[in-house]
């Protein structure tokens, strides 16, 4: 093998590897395929231990989310991008330095990077690795957040988002709100869970949000985690998630319909509110359908029923073969959408997202409102949500629907979650009435 060559990223089982090379082979299919960040980590090896995988996961979400700081500095010494290889050992290296871990730190990180890139890329990009992470080291902490008034090349530098998600950020939201949202999602994601069993007392391991039967995780208790899981009491869920089932307002006894339900979330918590009654869960056929099926089966007490198909194809015949009511008094639609509310979870959100996507949002969503509209009673409710803080998939697609509507629908209620403000993923919930006739 030659000194500019590496063995294939395939060549020795993945189960073999370190964490930390783990996590560069994701970075580097993330890099050459674009595959979602998620995808990814889906698939680890099975055998993979809980602490590898939270390795891996840490050091993956932690490389994507200052790449664009890390980018940059890289360029002032490599003219050219440099190959996914080297590019992923330098991306974890510098990730590491800006944790930051005491004295002596910086020495180390430089040394493992070099002793990876050894086998991750070749010597000879070793010996680059070893120069350009030693300047890492010196650079990085020279910097410190932009000033007051910085320009939004400064602001989108720093703080790894694309430039002209910032500059939108800016004319939308001013610019103390736009700072602290870029802050808030360079922090790692804190793990928050519900409570599902609110008559039974929660775990003193987690930690009572604001929110009812909401709480923060205390790190360290995974196995009991994984218990209460197990048992239904629990389910990992933001907060942000409640605005939809609160305007929704399930009543006990109620047919409820539930469009784009997957991976089931809100459809879970819905029934929880119910305790009795019934739900529709409807999604197109897919991957996550997997996961809708396995929240249905958590529910107790309340008639589950699973639609795979299109909303916008045949809904009428879809429901008559199946021998549900063609309208409902209250339906949830929570639509596909930009995930601007969710980027501190989603970390590679901002580097797959195009400016051209929310007018493409906006349309689907226009002509999903609509359809969703068409399986409501009058007199009934209709609750669109998204997970996008942009006003252009939420108010405007609202207005929008509204006006075309004739005076057929009204908003009665509206919540949104803007992350820098409630340290929450962001959403925002609109519940539309339907006239009676």
């Amino acid at each position: 093998m030659s000194e500019g060559s590496a063995a294939p990223l395939n060549a020795v089982p993945s189960s073999s590897f370190s964490p930390w090379a783990k996590a560069a082979r994701l970075l580097v299919r993330w890099i050459e395929r674009h595959e979602r960040v998620d995808g990814l980590l889906d698939g680890l090896p099975k055998n993979t231990s809980n602490a590898d995988r939270g390795r891996v996961q840490h050091l993956l979400f932690g490389a994507l989310r200052h790449m664009g700081r890390l980018d940059a500095q890289v360029a002032r010494w490599v003219p050219r991008q440099p190959r996914a290889r080297l590019r992923a050992v330098l991306l974890l290296a510098g990730y590491e330095l800006i944790e930051g871990r005491g004295d002596g730190h910086a020495a180390r990180v430089v040394h493992h990077a070099v002793e990876q890139a050894k086998s991750l890329a070749s010597p000879a990009e070793a010996r680059l690795v070893n120069a350009v992470v030693r300047k890492l080291a010196a650079s990085l902490p020279l910097q410190s957040s932009p000033p007051p008034g910085a320009s939004a090349e400064d602001l989108a530098e720093f703080y790894s988002h694309p430039l002209w998600l910032v500059r939108r950020w800016l004319a939308d939201f001013g610019a103390d709100s736009t700072r602290a949202l870029l802050h808030h999602n360079q922090q790692p994601a804190p793990l928050h869970a519900r409570w599902r069993t609110p008559g039974d007392a929660a775990p003193a391991w987690l930690m009572p949000l604001e929110e009812p039967n909401f709480f923060d995780v205390f790190p360290g208790h995974w196995s009991e985690i994984e218990s209460e899981l197990s048992a239904g009491r629990l389910y990992l869920q933001d907060p942000s998630t409640r605005l939809a089932v609160d305007l929704l307002a399930p009543q006990p006894g109620e047919t409820l319909l539930d469009l784009c339900a997957a991976p089931g979330g809100k459809t879970l918590q819905i029934a929880d509110r119910l305790s009795a009654g019934r739900i529709v869960a409807w999604d197109l056929p897919g991957a996550r359908i997997d996961r809708l099926k396995e929240n249905l089966g958590r529910i107790r007490g309340v008639e589950t029923v699973m639609i795979e198909g299109n909303l916008m194809d045949s809904a009428e015949r879809i429901l008559a073969a199946r021998g549900l009511p063609q309208l409902f008094s209250g339906v949830l639609i929570d639509v596909p959408c930009s995930n601007t509310g969710v980027m501190r979870h989603r970390v590679d959100v901002r580097w797959r997202l195009q400016e051209t996507d929310f007018r493409k949002h906006s349309l689907q969503q226009v002509t999903l409102l609509r359809a969703a509209a068409a399986r409501v009673v009058p007199g009934g409710r209709l609750v669109y949500s998204t997970c996008s803080i942009d006003r252009e998939e939420n108010e405007d697609v609202v207005q929008s629907f509204l006006k075309a509507s004739g005076g057929a629908w009204s908003l009665e209620a509206q919540k949104i979650s803007r992350p820098w403000e409630s340290n929450h993923d962001g959403a925002a919930a609109f519940r539309l009435s339907r006239r009676a006739v």
